[in-house]
């Protein structure tokens, strides 16, 4: 809980420090004053583009939808994440409500209670759609249960006796997985013939018909693995999410491409070439293996490295495809192509990809390059709160998205471009493809050909090509052909890219036998004298081999410690990881000293670091519940480089001295200060645990000791504080029944309780209470002398009823149709100077004038409703009571009653 509001004079006080961004009245008294309803008022949207509020499911008790459709006769067909499907019929447009209401599809094996209790519900539970084939397609994403008895898979309904009701419901494949990570959303390919569906990591991939990706996949990282210490995905290995295509029918499945996180959805271009966008694991955020969210080109075979925990593939391995632009921090729910849009050409040509965390619609425009594109991006929509979900280009030519999800408020909305009659019709498929995208597909049409020694001959060139994506098909077709047909080529092979990336293939469809052989051929490239593209090519088809075929011999362990010792460590940070944890795995002697002397040489983490479209600190505003973490990240940001290292040194046994051993075991003692993700405390205590496993045992209660085991919780997960976190359970608490429970209390308040749930709910982040807290917002120690029990309830309960201007943020809407957040420190006759993180309020982003269209007014609070939620009746009256108290144990409130 970071801050308090109230509507009476006088809480201002009390009020949040910074405000999150939702549009509102210009400030410019000269601009004419619109009034907009309020769940369109708080949009943003690229200039020309007009939004309609149609429908709001959760208010009319119809759930919360996150997928949706059209039909063949241009009506929407949507889903409850947990309940049933509905048919909307949609008014045109400037008609900015429904004219009727959504009916709920009657299915088979629907069973009511009453006219509104629904007992049974006989399809749904959906989070992708898609009519095709005189059909409805819809991916189930379910564990079956009372209410829903079919569990997760890929239905097909029809209308067998043309009554405009689904009467046949057709499983066509069983997955196995649920949830948030568990089947999505299924499109249709461009040749109208066949269905491409996509699955998050904790869906298992069946056994399919073939593949496109080569099945005998692994983690292929020699790194010191460590699973998520708070144990999300730590039984979820290779490959990860994957995309697959059926036809019709669901009788021939073949799988595309994997290494995703949890992709929620896909899209075809006009060059009819696919599209992801993939999550990020944001406990991850801060440490040197995190990854962004990321808009990814799915190639036919693609890889794209994501392993459980700390194993994710860097993205420069010649083995897997990289992103095709990083976004930033978030939650990606939703990716479509605007080709059929009535919108100017601009935003035709483009991606739009979805974010459920922070309320952002981003547009990407792609450009041609070689085989595969360059793209650009910008703020499309955006608004506060507003948790994306499914989104389509409708018959009509306009956008229409819903937001909701996990039980929260739910809307349908529209955008259209104002001037969409002067939008001429789309071309559709452009013939004019790149040279290099010919040649990309020519190569994958070799995936499913059988054993070939004509398609080794063929591919065999492009392995040294200067385009990755042609060089990533050379491989993998590659990888498709029995090694008996190339083998050999390999040995004889001269060019030094073309042998690194062969034996990387190799490694995987290759025997142990071949190891030595294969080592011995990579030391015969001078490793000093090759460019940084090709130092990586080497350590990876290495690292490949030693993760195959297991640690080489003592002879060939020697003469590769001898080969790399004059090459590590080098000025480059990616080189220097490489180079760290293979040195390490081989044990070579002079592996632990050098790598340790980086740990404090390495203080610059920038070349190593992924940019992304927007920077975090311009994310913080727009969701509290995300936001502050990464605010305090931001403020004392943890030193990637060093945690690489210093991760890596705790698989090496050799090479110790106790010198060593203490400058090693202090760094930890340090690095405990730093602040992460939520996972990062217990994934730098796993590695110092696993380091200390190899000190000698009558040297461990000192090691142990420096190393900052005083620091931690039990768990290891967290550092030690005088923090209890609620036991609840807690309720959805309205301010009625919690003032009837607070102040009919006739019991003993306990001080000590209530003081630790004031920081455990996270009021003392922000707020001092009798000269403890934070220094970001108010001091409250007054707060109980001047304001009723009620006051504080609805204050907490209801954040955004009244913002006080003395603590108010800002938009700055930028002219571009994005927007900047914060609280406005000042200004001049040029720039807008903006404070965006609380945590580090100096930190200033400066913003042009002439970037900028209005200045609003921020309506939505940092305080997140429902901060009490999680409290049970007697929490909640220590809370209120220790609030009420100022922070005095001696305050009457603790009196006998």
């Amino acid at each position: 809980m970071q801050t308090f509001m109230n509507k009476r004079p006088g809480l201002a006080a009390a009020v949040a420090v910074l405000l999150l961004a939702s549009a509102c009245q210009t400030e410019n008294k000269e601009t004419e004053q619109v009034t907009l309803k309020p769940k369109v008022e708080k949009i943003n949207v690229a200039p020309d583009f007009v939004v309609e509020h149609l429908y709001s499911p959760s208010e009319n008790k119809k759930g919360s939808w996150v997928a949706m459709t059209f039909d063949d006769k241009g009506r929407m067909i949507t889903s409850d994440q947990y309940g049933s499907l509905y048919r909307i019929d949609i008014p045109e447009i400037g008609a900015d409500t429904l004219t009727a209401e959504p009916k709920r599809l009657a299915l088979p094996g629907d069973e009511w209670k009453d006219d509104t209790t629904q007992t049974k519900v006989g399809m749904g539970y959906a989070q992708g759609l898609l009519w095709a084939f005189n059909s409805l397609y819809v991916m189930v994403n379910h564990r079956g249960d009372e209410k829903f008895e079919k569990s997760s898979g890929l239905y097909r309904l029809r209308d067998t006796d043309n009554d405009d009701q689904f009467d046949e419901i057709k499983l066509l494949k069983s997955f196995d997985g649920e949830g948030e990570h568990g089947p999505h959303s299924i499109i249709l390919a461009p040749d109208g013939q066949s269905l491409y569906l996509v699955c998050g990591n904790h869906t298992d991939v069946p056994e399919m018909d073939s593949y496109l990706l080569p099945s005998n996949w692994d983690e292929d990282n020699v790194f010191q693995q460590i699973k998520d210490p708070r144990g999300h995905a730590t039984d979820r290995m290779a490959p990860g999410g994957w995309i697959a295509k059926t036809d019709s029918l669901g009788q021939h499945w073949q799988l595309v491409a994997g290494g995703f996180r949890n992709t929620f959805d896909i899209a075809f271009n006009d060059d009819e070439e696919l599209f992801a966008y993939d999550s990020d694991m944001e406990w991850d955020f801060g440490m040197p293996w995190y990854r962004p969210t990321r808009v990814l080109h799915v190639a036919k075979g693609a890889e794209f490295g994501w392993r459980t925990g700390n194993s994710k593939w860097p993205t420069y391995y010649p083995d897997e495809l990289p992103s095709l632009i990083n976004i930033g921090q978030g939650s990606p729910t939703n990716l479509l192509y605007t080709g059929k849009a009535k919108f100017p050409d601009k935003y035709r040509n483009s991606l739009l990809a979805f974010d459920w965390s922070f309320g952002i619609i981003y547009a990407i425009q792609l450009e041609r390059d070689g085989a595969s594109y360059q793209a650009k991006a910008e703020e499309f929509l955006s608004g506060t709160p507003l948790p994306l979900t499914d989104g389509e280009i409708g018959p009509d030519g306009a956008l229409y998205f819903l937001s909701g999800g996990r039980r929260l408020e739910s809307d349908l909305y529209r955008v259209s471009y104002k001037n969409q009659d002067k939008v001429k019709e789309t071309q559709g498929k452009k013939d004019d493809i790149t040279e290099e995208l010919t040649i990309r597909r020519k190569i994958e049409s070799y995936f499913e050909k059988g054993p070939d020694a004509n398609v080794v001959e063929e591919v065999w060139p492009y392995l040294n090509h200067d385009d990755r994506y042609i060089r990533y098909a050379a491989i993998t077709a590659l990888r498709h052909q029995p090694l008996k047909l190339w083998g050999k080529k390999v040995f004889r092979e001269r060019n030094i890219r073309t042998v690194t990336h062969a034996m990387t293939a190799m490694a995987r469809s290759g025997h142990p036998e071949l190891q030595s052989i294969m080592l011995r051929k990579l030391m015969t490239i001078d490793i000093n004298r090759i460019s940084k593209e090709n130092k990586i090519g080497l350590l990876r088809a290495l690292e490949v081999i030693l993760y195959r075929m297991g640690d080489p011999e003592p002879g060939i362990a020697k003469q590769l410690a001898a080969y790399f010792a004059d090459a590590y460590p080098t000025s480059d940070n990616a080189l220097n990881r490489e180079f760290a944890k293979i040195l390490i795995q081989i044990g070579a002697p002079y592996a632990v000293e050098k790598t340790l002397s980086l740990l404090d040489s390495a203080k610059d983490d920038s070349t190593t670091l992924i940019p992304t479209l927007t920077s975090s600190s311009d994310l913080i505003l727009r969701n509290p519940q995300y936001g502050m973490d990464i605010a305090g990240t931001l403020a004392k940001t943890p030193p990637a480089q060093q945690i690489y290292f210093a991760t890596a040194l705790s698989k090496a046994s050799a090479g110790w001295t106790p010198e060593l051993y203490e400058h090693y075991f202090k760094w930890f003692y340090n690095a405990f200060g730093y602040k992460g993700g939520n996972s990062y405390v217990g994934f730098i205590d796993a590695a110092r645990k696993l380091a200390l496993e190899k000190v000698p045992k009558d040297q461990f209660d000192h090691y142990n000791t420096i190393s900052g085991d005083s620091l931690l919780a039990a768990s290891g997960k967290d550092l030690l504080e005088n923090i209890v976190p609620p036991k609840g359970p807690g309720r959805a608490w309205k301010v009625d029944e919690a003032q009837k429970v607070v102040e009919g209390d006739k019991g003993q308040r306990n001080f000590e309780q209530g003081k630790s749930l004031f920081a455990a709910v996270r009021c003392a982040s922000c707020h001092m209470m009798g000269g403890e807290g934070g220094a970001i917002g108010p001091d409250l120690t007054q707060l109980g002398t001047r304001f009723s029990v009620r006051d504080m309830l609805e204050a907490i309960i209801d954040p955004n009823a009244e913002i006080s201007d003395q603590y108010e943020s800002k938009v700055l809407v930028l002219k571009d149709g994005s927007s900047v957040l914060g609280r406005l420190i000042s200004e001049d006759e040029n720039t807008y100077s903006v404070s965006q993180n609380p945590y580090a309020p100096q930190v200033l982003k400066e913003v042009p004038k002439r970037d900028v269209k209005e200045v609003r007014v921020a309506k939505v609070s940092t305080m997140p409703p429902g901060t009490l939620n999680v409290l049970n009746e007697e929490e909640l009256k220590d809370l209120v009571a220790y609030l009420m108290s100022g922070g005095n144990e001696n305050s009457p409130v603790y009196q006998d009653k």
